[in-house]
């Protein structure tokens, strides 16, 4: 193999470009209980995907880059990758455990180690750095009740998030 072929070559990647993360098929979801398959389906019905919208920026050998919007109340779930992961926020805010964190904070999350975050009343726009151009999600939200109140903050903030503006345009 020549020396060229080995490096990376000079790319430009666009935003406007990017896929969705499900469209990109960098992310594997593991395997979920009964609960906690009957609690998505219940959350998407009353609005769940109008909550984000993430793109993978780039997805290249030693570099995975994703923007997440994640808009105001959205239910991430707690959850874990096999991946680190370094966050960097962009705008709006989150509350992440007793921490209120903003734009150009940073947190770094270990492969393995259980996390979940609230978005502000603005929502956030957060990039995720990563060096693995693939990674799994492991769900840990089990409990019914868990699911029965992200199926409430679903279905209110449902049609707010449908006229959502980014952070980043406000």
């Amino acid at each position: 193999m020549s020396e060229s072929a080995e490096r990376p070559q000079l790319k430009i990647y666009r935003a406007s470009e990017a896929p969705s993360l499900m469209e990109a098929g960098c992310m594997t979801m593991e395997s979920m209980s009964d609960v906690q398959k009957a609690g998505i389906s219940q959350a998407v019905e009353a609005g769940y995907l109008e909550g984000d919208e993430i793109k993978v920026l780039t997805d290249m050998p030693g570099f995975c880059v994703i923007h997440a919007w994640l808009k105001r109340d959205y239910p991430l779930m707690r959850h874990t990758h096999d991946a680190d992961c370094m966050y960097y926020i962009v705008a709006g805010s989150i509350k992440f455990g007793t921490e209120e964190l903003g734009p150009r904070d940073c947190f770094f999350v270990p492969s393995g180690v259980p996390y979940t975050y609230t978005p502000g009343p603005d929502g956030v726009e957060i990039l995720e750095f990563r060096h693995k151009p693939s990674f799994n999600f492991v769900n840990l939200s089990h409990g019914e009740r868990y699911w029965e109140k992200a199926v409430e903050t679903c279905a209110a903030n449902r049609d707010a998030w449908k006229e959502a503006v980014p952070p980043t345009q406000k």
